[in-house]
């Protein structure tokens, strides 16, 4: 008799960033990265391997990427009550396997120390993946101390073995080495509500939660950062050190499937600009630009059709409105646009979708109603240029630089600074993006 084996389906429910939540049936060996995929499918995002799962604990103030292998099912199970996932977009997640040296400054890796010569950013990685090697990261780091609200600054060492911190100094000597935290058992959270609940001593906290700890407070081990790239140094070592070379395999996956598919299929959408050329269909049959002027006013003609398009779609054919209407609204619809959001909000969604260099979104400016704002991360730090709207000929114009740029609309704003850097301190890549499941 043959029995029909039957794949154990589980519920799980995931929430956007609006906090509407939605109910999905998986089966029980699932990884967070299949689950991003089917829900990057079902929402019909772009999907560019930057999404991901988070673990969200709003009781605790706690929250981490799931890692692209982890089973979805297994990590619900050892959640308490309160804890949900999230469904965003996360573009540091492997940030560092690109740029290791801005995760690890030298003065923290204490195998840097004892080199005498630059180290390389590919001997870095090696040493951090190699089992045969005993990397560690060092510094001095805030812990809360356990069932009190006092913070208390301890030198501190991270090795694969676990969490370290001295009883004497700087010393690393066996004996002067007490044991906080094993990684083994435990998982690495970005605590989000440090100051105001937890009372910590500054903005960049983090905390080791055991597996099987079901939100304890004395079980959790808090601890404090002087500044991100020092807690992001800790935080991204404790995964490497954790996971190891899976890490690395989770970060190859999509570009050796991207190789793959490009084998057996023809690029839908993806086409290189250098195998575009102009081409003018106003004749009978097309025929093909060679004259660089004639093809620049082709496309800038293209341009304007298009924008005129829009402005039916938008306004309706008949609609009387001048074409500063159609600059005021274009941009609604886009990605990248987040409408009036506060300074602080805008620092919590680049917070939340990973600190990496062309990180941006636009929004209206909260001083001048007329007026919109470009926020943009740059090494680790979150800069704000004011977009102002100007005039010439009568004509409205929008610019970032007291206008020695101008133009049409915001669509054609954020397409220049993605090109070309201007006076902006790195190029536009990649938008800030909410989406509703």
């Amino acid at each position: 008799v043959l029995h029909r084996q039957v794949a154990i389906r589980k519920i799980v429910k995931i929430f956007s960033e609006d906090g509407m939540g939605k109910v999905v049936e998986i089966p029980a060996n699932m990884t967070a990265r299949d689950l991003c995929q089917l829900l990057v499918y079902k929402s019909h995002c772009v999907d560019d391997n930057s999404w991901a799962l988070v673990e969200h604990h709003p009781l605790l103030g706690l929250e981490r990427c799931l890692e692209d292998h982890e089973l979805v099912v297994q990590v619900q199970a050892s959640m308490n009550s309160d804890g949900r996932f999230l469904f965003r977009k996360n573009y540091a997640k492997y940030e560092f396997f690109r740029n290791p040296l801005t995760f690890f400054p030298e003065h923290m890796v204490a195998w840097c120390q004892e080199t005498n010569h630059a180290i390389l950013p590919s001997q870095l990685l090696q040493n951090f993946l190699a089992t045969n090697s005993c990397p560690e990261i060092q510094g001095h780091l805030y812990m809360k101390e356990v069932g009190r609200k006092s913070w208390k600054k301890v030198y501190m060492f991270l090795r694969r073995s676990g969490l370290y911190c001295s009883t004497k100094g700087t010393s690393k000597e066996p004996r002067h080495l007490q044991l906080l935290a094993d990684l083994e058992d435990s998982n690495i959270f970005t605590v989000i509500t440090g100051k105001k609940q937890h009372g910590a001593p500054t903005d960049y906290g983090f905390c080791i939660k055991p597996n099987k700890s079901r939100g304890d407070m004395k079980e959790l081990r808090m601890l404090c950062a002087e500044d991100e790239q020092s807690r992001s140094c800790w935080m991204t070592a404790f995964r490497i050190f954790k996971y190891g070379i899976v890490l690395y395999q989770n970060y190859k996956i999509p570009q050796q499937r991207k190789t793959l598919l490009s084998h057996f299929s023809a690029p839908v959408r993806s086409v290189s600009e250098n195998s575009l050329v102009a081409m003018d269909f106003s004749g009978r049959i097309g025929r093909v630009i060679d004259n660089p002027v004639e093809a620049q006013s082709a496309a800038m003609e293209e341009g304007h059709a298009w924008r005129r398009t829009q402005r039916m779609n938008i306004l309706g054919s008949h609609s009387p409105l001048h074409h500063s209407s159609l600059s005021s609204v274009i941009h609604i619809a886009q990605l990248w646009f987040h409408g009036r959001i506060t300074r602080e909000e805008s620092h919590r969604i680049v917070h939340q979708q990973g600190q990496v260099d062309g990180l941006f979104l636009l929004r209206v400016s909260q001083s001048n109603p007329k007026a919109f704002v470009l926020t943009l991360c740059h090494h680790q730090k979150i800069k704000h240029f004011q977009i102002l709207p100007c005039e010439e000929d009568g004509q409205g114009f929008f610019s970032l630089d007291d206008g020695a740029t101008k133009f049409t609309d915001l669509i054609q704003l954020v397409e220049f600074y993605q090109l070309n850097r201007g006076v902006l301190p790195c190029k536009l890549k990649h938008p800030c993006t909410v989406v509703a499941l």
